[in-house]
């Protein structure tokens, strides 16, 4: 049975100190009272899309906050603040950045992307240039894996995505295609911290072809 007054926080890592602070980050969180909050971390999975569905199926919290281990959350309101958006039903996933239109080659960088975050890197910290979301929220095609709160199970698509790539676009389909919005929300200022480093391309564009052929082609 669904817990409604539960909230879990989410995560795949394979380094125990980011785990640690991104854990850190969410103690200093206000709870709205009545909730509960739970944290999952699932070692070493074998892929994004599988190590969230482990998760996902072994806690009863109605509301789950998937993230990386490398971002943290600096808006001490977070929760009251996604509780508010929920109070819509029709909303079923929020993101910190996404593409109001994903475009046609599936990346969704080559957009234009709405949201706010404070990105890292090993050169320097920067808030990163998007465009400011409308007010209260804007529905987007696909939403950026490092922050993605649901309050509906959708199963993601291990079946598709074995690696690390794509998975974040793929669940945002999945949740349009169950009749959901994916929305961004308006930020004053950032949310989140998301030190993110050097971005892995090994196996995406392998990715990047199964999402076009999933949900680009048809």
């Amino acid at each position: 049975m669904v817990n409604h007054k539960k909230i879990c926080f989410i995560m795949c890592t394979n380094d125990k100190q980011y785990e640690q602070e991104c854990q850190n980050y969410m103690s200093h969180l206000q709870i709205p009272e009545g909730y509960e909050v739970e944290h999952l971390s699932v070692l070493q999975a074998a892929s994004m899309a599988s190590g969230y569905n482990e998760a996902m199926k072994s806690t009863d919290a109605k509301y789950k906050i998937y993230l990386h281990q490398d971002v943290f959350i600096i808006n001490s309101h977070f929760l009251f603040d996604i509780l508010k958006i929920f109070q819509d039903d029709a909303v079923g996933m929020i993101g910190m950045v996404g593409a109001p239109k994903m475009p046609k080659c599936g990346v969704q960088w080559y957009g234009e992307r709405v949201g706010k975050i404070v990105s890292c890197n090993i050169i320097n910290t920067f808030e990163s240039n998007f465009t400011t979301p409308k007010l209260p929220y804007e529905e987007v095609e696909a939403i950026d894996g490092l922050m993605m709160v649901t309050q509906y199970d959708i199963p993601w698509r291990e079946d598709l995505f074995k690696g690390f790539d794509f998975y974040d676009s793929s669940q945002s389909q999945e949740f349009i295609r169950a009749g959901y919005k994916v929305v961004v929300p308006f930020m004053d200022k950032p949310w989140v911290i998301h030190d993110d480093g050097i971005l892995n391309l090994k196996n995406y564009y392998r990715d990047r072809k199964i999402f076009i052929e999933e949900y680009r082609s048809k």
